[in-house]
């Protein structure tokens, strides 16, 4: 077997266990600013599955994204049957936000793919590699 594969069954794992350190972690995600650089990524055997290389071209990032359904603005002007309900899904997954925030963030790469790497209480993180448009 690989070394990438003992990594993933690793990860897994630690992940089921939810040990304290994992804990601590989410509580530091969740000071930070909503789009981080990070150095290596989080889950490196997944990272691997996505295309990720460790390379200059490739820089991975952290995106904080609000967990659950969108709430509405309300309607003005009188009542609007249509957009009556306070709160609804986004219809697109939460991965792809992350994605679009990364994307703005740094508009000279482009977005290979993303994928999760934690929840807390009132967030979702996600890992979002990134490739130099260059190469």
């Amino acid at each position: 077997m690989g070394a990438f594969k003992y990594i993933k069954e690793s990860f897994a794992k630690t992940f089921k266990t939810k040990p304290e350190f994992h804990r601590k972690r989410l509580q530091a995600w969740r000071r930070t600013s909503s789009v981080v650089r990070v150095a290596n990524p989080f889950n490196p055997g997944r990272a691997r599955e996505l295309g990720y290389k460790a390379s200059k071209d490739f820089i991975v990032i952290r995106v904080k994204t609000p967990r659950g359904k969108v709430k509405r603005k309300r309607p003005d002007l009188g009542r609007k049957p249509a957009k009556n309900r306070l709160k609804e899904n986004p219809g697109k997954p939460w991965s792809w936000f992350a994605t679009q925030k990364a994307q703005r963030r740094y508009p000279h790469f482009k977005a290979i793919n993303a994928y999760w790497i934690g929840e807390d209480g009132s967030n979702q993180y996600f890992e979002v590699i990134l490739k130099s448009r260059s190469a």
